[in-house]
């Protein structure tokens, strides 16, 4: 029988990380548009827009691609998330960023205000 050979895309998952996604429960090669889901027990299930998802992969093959994806979820996509969470953390949406500016116009505003009557202001003599 026939058989996919997965050893282009175990090089591909350790040599460039950067290609792959972790998308809804399954391994994404992003421009090929191939996806991978993987059983308890480590077996893929290939969905591929071509004949790649025709054939099966050797009961071998499959356990070096979930090693490899267990290695590269470790090495390389939890730290992409946890940095991008990190990220995340310290940034603000547009709308308050508007929001914090404009207020601080708006104080600057006043501030300036206040010290154009105080200027203006008329002196009473003493008596």
């Amino acid at each position: 029988m026939a058989t996919l050979d997965l050893a282009p895309m175990i090089t591909a998952l350790r040599s460039s990380p950067d290609q792959f996604a972790f998308e809804a429960g399954s391994l994404h090669h992003v421009s090929s548009g191939h996806r991978f889901d993987f059983d308890r027990s480590g077996r893929v299930i290939i969905q591929a827009p071509c004949a790649c998802s025709y054939l099966g992969a050797t009961r071998e093959q499959e356990k070096a691609l979930f090693q490899a994806f267990g290695d590269w979820q470790r090495d390389y996509w939890r730290p992409l998330e946890i940095n991008r969470q990190f990220a995340e953390h310290f940034s603000q949406p547009l709308w308050q960023r508007l929001l914090v500016a404009f207020t601080g116009r708006l104080h600057r505003a006043c501030l300036k205000l206040g010290r154009h009557r105080e200027l203006h202001a008329v002196a009473v003599p003493a008596e």
